[in-house]
This record gives structure tokens, C-alpha cells and sequence, in this order.
């Protein structure tokens, strides 16, 4: 019978394996930027390490295994879309020319080393379902799984939205106010919310994956409060103009209606 430690040691492993591949191939591309295609896709390697190792429930795991692999296989493959013939995002090209040529040593621990902690800690309450026989899946589950497709809907429809809206050379310059973007500035990161706190309610259901909590704890803080929200205002402020009239029309994270009538900006 596994234990807990079995599961997370071979987490923590295939954590480590795939960050050290994944920084090796971004020094021979010289470009960081790939770590953000990788970053579901951990979760999804990760899901399925865990389910290898531990014992736990079928039906459980099974149902775990489905929802962080369709989240981060739908986040990769639309990253990997989004991202290819492009050039190195803007904030890893602003740590490789402040750090110089230290940069390709400390990316490993500042940028792929740190989110692989990140994807550790997060995806904890995964790895602690993976080994309990009981309890049967029952209401957190069903909750769980109804608040992860909230989310996957808010995610997956909110980057269709915007991906379209950026195609249109009309909206160039534009600020995309129509569709879940009325509602909240960031729907996506809104989805991701609701994605990883639904599947901590699930694996929550074992008591065990409960005391994990800090998994979406620190996944809500990194989207509203670090790299997430944050970082993408300040840019958008600078290269918007239209972008403090829809601040203050739209909710920042939490959807609900525009303070005022929506200008019915282009889309």
C-alpha cells in the first residue's frame, strides 16, 4: 500500500525532471518564454505521477486525472498556439537584459525553479487524493467538479473572446469590453480560480487532501495579488488608452455588472 510520501516524492521528482528539460531547452532556444507553455502541463505530468504511485480510490483519481488534464492540456496547447513564431515575453526579455549574462544560471532558479515549487505546493491537494481508499466520491465531488467547469467555461471562453478580438486589426489599440470581458477585466485568471478550488473541494472529500488547502490558497494569490492581475494591469495601463475608463466600468476579478453601461467597445 503507497503512503503519502511515496506519492509526493515522485511528485516532487517529476517536478524536478521536467523543470530542469524544460530550462535546458529554453537555453538552447533562448527563449524563457516556454516555461509558461509547460506550466498545465506540469500539473497535468503531475497528476498522473501521482496516480501511478498511490492506491487510493478509483473513481476518485480517475475524476482528478480528467479534470487537471483537460484544464492543462486546454492551457498548453492554447499557449503553445498563441506563443509559436513569437518572440520571448516581455518580462523574461526585461530579467535577461537587468541579470546579463547571469541570466541563463539564475533563470533556472528565479524562473523555472520557482514555479516549479509553485506547481508543487498548488497541486498538493492532487497528490494527497491519490492515496486514501474512502470515503466513495459524494457531494464535495459533485460541487468540486460543477465549480471546475465554472471555471474551464470562464477560462476557455474568455481566451476564445480575446484571441478573436486580437485577430481584428480594427480592435488595435482596442480595450476588449464585450462578452465575460464586461463582467470581469480577467475571466481566464477568474477560471483558474474557480479550477483549482473545485478540485481541492474534490480531493478535499479524502480529509487528508483537506489540510492542503494552501494549494489554492496560493494559487488565488498568485493570480490577484503577485504575477497574475497585478502584472498584466500595469502593462495594459501603459499601452491603453482607453484602459482606466474600463477599470473603472469592470470588475477587477470577481464577475458582476459594469458600474455603468458598457460603452460597447469593439470586439
Amino acid at each position: 500500500m503507497s503512503s503519502h510520501f511515496d506519492v509526493l516524492g515522485t511528485a516532487g521528482l517529476a517536478v524536478l525532471s521536467l523543470m530542469v528539460a524544460v530550462w535546458l531547452l529554453s537555453l538552447a532556444l533562448k527563449n524563457a518564454s516556454i516555461v509558461d507553455i509547460f506550466w498545465g502541463l506540469g500539473f497535468v505530468l503531475v497528476a498522473w505521477a501521482s496516480a501511478a504511485v498511490g492506491d487510493g480510490h478509483d473513481g476518485r483519481s480517475t475524476l482528478l486525472l480528467i479534470l487537471v488534464s483537460v484544464w492543462g492540456l486546454r492551457l498548453g496547447g492554447y499557449l503553445l498556439w498563441r506563443n509559436w513564431g513569437e518572440p520571448e515575453d516581455f518580462r523574461y526579455q526585461s530579467m535577461r537584459r537587468r541579470q546579463g549574462a547571469g541570466f541563463p544560471l539564475k533563470s533556472l532558479f528565479t524562473v523555472f525553479g520557482l514555479q516549479g515549487v509553485v506547481m508543487f505546493v498548488v497541486s498538493l491537494p492532487v497528490q494527497l487524493a491519490m492515496t486514501p481508499e474512502s470515503p466513495k466520491l459524494g457531494v464535495l465531488a459533485i460541487l468540486g467538479t460543477a465549480l471546475w467547469a465554472v471555471g474551464m467555461f470562464f477560462e476557455a471562453v474568455g481566451d476564445i473572446q480575446l484571441a478573436r478580438f486580437k485577430a481584428d486589426p480594427a480592435n488595435a489599440g482596442s480595450v476588449l469590453n464585450t462578452g465575460l470581458w464586461r463582467y470581469t477585466r480577467h475571466p481566464n485568471y477568474f477560471g483558474d480560480f474557480c479550477v483549482w478550488w473545485g478540485i481541492w473541494l474534490v480531493a478535499a472529500e479524502t480529509g487528508d487532501a483537506a489540510f492542503a488547502v494552501v494549494g489554492p490558497i496560493l494559487m488565488s494569490i498568485m493570480l490577484m495579488r503577485v504575477s497574475g492581475v497585478p502584472m498584466l494591469e500595469r502593462s495594459l495601463r501603459k499601452r491603453r488608452p482607453g484602459y482606466a475608463d474600463y477599470v473603472a466600468q469592470t470588475a477587477a476579478f470577481f464577475p458582476r455588472k459594469p458600474r455603468t453601461p458598457s460603452a460597447g467597445g469593439t470586439s
